[in-house]
């Protein structure tokens, strides 16, 4: 979550850039970044954006599971044997003899 207390202008980002990303690394907060007056840009440390890229990733993996769970309870599945068939048709190049 956006700490509203981590606001700042671009341009004082810029003139202060170093005492900005020392505070990112030790809070693991990210910053708003303003331009004129308006919130532009979301500025973290690669550490902070890695969990949040791994969290996403575990998200996403959770909800495609969940779906192939409500597929099988509604029996919108397919026989194994039946799709790698189709595959094989679909991709195996014409037996020559």
């Amino acid at each position: 979550m956006i700490d509203l207390n981590e606001v700042y202008s671009l341009t004082e980002f810029q003139r202060n850039a170093k005492d900005h990303i020392e505070r990112m690394n030790r809070t693991d907060k990210p910053q708003v970044l303003t331009i004129n007056g308006k919130a532009a840009l979301v500025v973290q440390d690669a550490a902070s954006y890695q969990r949040l890229l791994d969290d996403l990733d575990r998200l996403e993996t959770i909800a495609a599971i969940q779906r192939g769970i409500d597929d099988m309870k509604r029996g919108d599945t397919r026989p194994l044997e039946e799709v790698v068939g189709d595959l094989r048709d679909e991709f195996e190049p014409p037996q020559t003899s």
